[in-house]
C-alpha cells in the first residue's frame, strides 16, 4: 500500500498583487508534503476585465527560468521540499490563454491540464482546453488534474479514472453551492481520492460579484471525508491518502469497470 502525504490550501487572493499572494499560499503548505493543490488562479485572482488583462500576467510553462515569477517560484519550492504541487493559473501558448492546472514535479518537469468546461465570464477570456484529460505519473501514483467547474460534467472524473488516475486534482474558484457534495460523489462512482483545493473572499470588478464559498476538502475513494475547511479562513486541508492500485471492487461480485455497460448507452 502507498502512503501520500496530501493538501488542500484555501486562500484569499487580492486581485493582481502576485507576489502577495504567492507567499500568502505557499506559507500554508505544511512542511511534510508528499503532494499539494493550490487553488485555481490562486496568484492572480479570479475577474479578469479583459483578455488583454490575463495575458498580461499569464505565464508560459515552456519559457526559460526567470520569465515567470509564479511558475518559477513554484518549480523552486517542489525541487527543495521534494514535493509534488498542482496550482491553477493563466497559461499562455503561442496567441491563445487558458485556464490551466500546472502540475510541478520535484525535478522540474511539468504536466498540463487545460480547463474544459469555462464558467460564465471565463468564455470571454479564455480558450476552450484543448489537451483533452491528460494523466501523469507522480508521487508513485497516477494523477488526473480538473479545473473548478469541470466538477458538474462526470465525464471529466470519469476519463481521469479510466485513464488510471487514482487521486483527482481539483484547482477550484467555487461560486456555486454544491460541489463539495459532488466531489464526493465523483470519489465514489470512480473509486478515487479527490483533492479540491478551493479560495474565499469576494471580488466585485465587473459589476458580477463573485462570493467564493472554500469548503477545500480531501475525499477517499469509498467517499469518505478525509479532511475539510470552512467557508470562511485560510488553511490547509490535510490527510494521509493510502493508496491501493487500481482497486475497483464495490462488492465480491462487482468490479466497477467491468460491470459497465458502454454498448448500453448513449454518448
Amino acid at each position: 500500500m502507498l502512503e501520500v502525504k496530501a493538501a488542500t490550501i484555501q486562500t484569499s487572493p487580492v486581485f493582481g498583487a502576485i507576489q502577495e499572494n504567492l507567499h500568502t499560499a505557499l506559507d500554508l503548505i505544511p512542511k511534510n508534503c508528499d503532494l499539494v493543490v493550490l487553488p485555481e488562479l490562486f496568484a492572480t485572482g479570479y475577474q479578469f476585465i479583459s483578455r488583454q488583462e490575463a495575458l498580461a500576467v499569464a505565464e508560459d510553462v515552456t519559457c526559460r527560468k526567470g520569465d515567470n515569477p509564479i511558475c518559477d517560484r513554484l518549480d523552486s519550492l517542489a525541487a527543495e521540499r521534494n514535493m509534488t504541487i498542482v496550482a491553477g493559473l493563466a497559461e499562455r501558448s503561442g496567441d491563445s490563454l487558458f485556464n490551466s492546472s500546472v502540475l510541478f514535479h520535484p525535478d522540474g518537469s511539468h504536466g498540463v491540464y487545460r480547463k474544459v468546461h469555462l464558467f460564465l465570464d471565463e468564455k470571454l477570456i479564455f480558450d476552450p482546453g484543448d489537451l483533452g484529460f491528460p494523466v501523469f505519473k507522480a508521487c508513485g501514483t497516477t494523477l488526473g488534474m480538473m479545473v473548478c467547474f469541470d466538477w458538474i460534467f462526470p465525464e471529466a472524473a470519469r476519463s481521469l479514472a479510466l485513464s488510471g488516475a487514482e487521486i483527482l486534482c481539483h484547482p477550484s474558484n467555487l461560486l456555486l453551492p454544491w460541489c463539495p457534495a459532488a466531489m464526493i460523489t465523483r470519489s465514489q462512482e470512480n473509486r478515487v481520492f479527490s483533492l479540491t483545493s478551493n479560495r474565499i473572499g469576494r471580488e466585485d470588478r465587473t459589476g458580477a460579484p463573485a462570493e467564493f464559498i472554500g469548503m477545500s476538502q480531501i475525499v477517499s475513494p469509498q467517499g469518505e471525508l478525509l479532511s475539510r475547511l470552512g467557508s470562511d479562513g485560510e488553511g490547509a486541508a490535510e490527510a494521509t491518502l493510502r493508496i491501493v492500485e487500481q482497486d475497483k471492487m464495490l462488492t465480491p461480485s462487482n468490479d466497477l469497470w467491468d460491470d459497465r455497460r458502454p454498448d448500453q448507452y448513449r454518448l
